[in-house]
């Protein structure tokens, strides 16, 4: 802002400086010229300082009481034109990152994978987008939703639940330019259902589905079965590659503290939560961790279970593609790429990088999320009413 201050400031001057010559009508040719003695401490700050150079350095007599007079007028017309520059700025820097009518505040903790997800797809679509992590203790940057999972996000003031729902839907709206985010919200429904303990959860009907026509259709899944392909790994994603990755980063007591490390790290904690997190949480997730392998049927070295997992995904991509969705990632690239980034740098990343085949397409993966290979027209005005 500064920088900005600066520079309007120097047009401001330069302006001043440079008027042109002085033609019938032109108010420069009622000015007189004031010569300010000692003009270099004039402008100093300090009101003092400045009332004795420039109101009592020269003798205010005939026509240079006039020209004071509109030398006071024309400093303060140029302060009220500065206070201006500097609010139209702040305004702008006050603004939340947007593209057109859309603004985006994604709610996460940044090593969930679900989260992980969500930032892929952002990323990749060149979405700016605000992030306000969450504590996961208290989580009081939620509290004001009465859905307590992150990732949130907000469209606006349209409020977006479930990682799968939120990529379909924004993807629809960046697709199906006609129609708004309430608009799509409403195709996919929420429905209460018993998960596998017994406890009442919510999901949301044809979360997987991006919701575009027919000629819409076309350009998105050129391909025959490209779209039951893309859903089917996005499933595949959710049900059952996310439930390989807390077992394999927490699978040793070693492992388990240097993943709390990670977490505590970036996320959002308190001196105190962060100590109790690291330590007390890595031997509760290593106790965790033994009991998903048991839920879902894990070998005893679970690393072989994500080696397996991700060469199969590998092997639906083929040889001849570069991602599944052929030159460039669909929704199922973004998924898989998204749940195994939260891996980097830890043990169990290097491990799969070392014993799979995965690391071409993931690198490829990588560079398309960064340079934001899959952004459409920056000025594409989203709108949630």
């Amino acid at each position: 802002m500064a920088a900005a201050c600066a520079r309007t400031l120097s047009k401001v001057g330069w302006h001043i400086l440079e008027s042109p010559p002085c033609r019938a009508g032109n108010i420069a040719s009622l000015i007189p010229r004031v010569p300010l003695h000692g003009s270099s401490r004039a402008y100093r700050t300090g009101g003092a300082g400045f009332r004795s150079k420039l109101l009592f350095s020269t003798p205010l007599r005939g026509g240079r009481v006039l020209g004071c007079a509109f030398l006071i007028g024309g400093g303060l017309g140029l302060y009220q034109t500065i206070k201006l520059s500097v609010q139209h700025h702040l305004a702008e820097e006050d603004v939340k990152p947007s593209v057109g009518g859309l603004k985006l505040t994604l709610y996460q903790y940044k090593t969930c994978p679900f989260c992980s997800k969500v930032r892929a797809f952002l990323d990749y679509h060149g979405l700016p987008y605000e992030i306000v992590e969450v504590n996961p203790v208290m989580r009081k940057e939620i509290k004001w939703s009465t859905y307590r999972k992150v990732p949130i996000v907000m469209v606006n003031d349209v409020q977006l639940n479930d990682s799968s729902l939120i990529i379909s839907a924004l993807k629809t709206r960046l697709m199906s330019k006609d129609k708004t985010i309430s608009e799509i919200l409403y195709c996919y429904p929420e429905m209460k259902a018993v998960n596998e303990k017994g406890k009442e959860v919510i999901e949301f009907n044809n979360k997987y589905w991006v919701m575009v026509n027919e000629a819409e259709g076309q350009t998105m899944y050129p391909e025959k079965d490209s779209r039951k392909e893309e859903i089917k790994w996005r499933k595949w994603a959710d049900d059952w590659l996310v439930h390989l990755i807390s077992p394999n980063v927490y699978r040793t007591t070693g492992e388990a503290l240097a993943s709390f490390d990670y977490i505590v790290r970036e996320g959002k904690f308190g001196t105190y939560e962060g100590f109790f997190a690291k330590y007390v949480g890595a031997a509760a997730m290593f106790v965790i961790s033994k009991r998903l392998k048991s839920r879902h049927n894990l070998q005893d070295d679970v690393r072989q279970d994500l080696y397996k997992a991700v060469n199969e995904w590998v092997v639906a991509i083929g040889k001849k593609r570069k991602f599944m969705g052929g030159d460039q990632p669909n929704l199922a690239d973004l998924a898989v790429y998204g749940i195994l980034r939260v891996m980097e740098g830890l043990e169990a990343w290097d491990d799969m990088m070392e014993n799979t085949k995965v690391k071409s397409w993931y690198r490829r993966m990588e560079k398309a999320t960064k340079s934001h290979k899959g952004q459409t027209d920056p000025a594409l005005n989203i709108d949630q009413h």
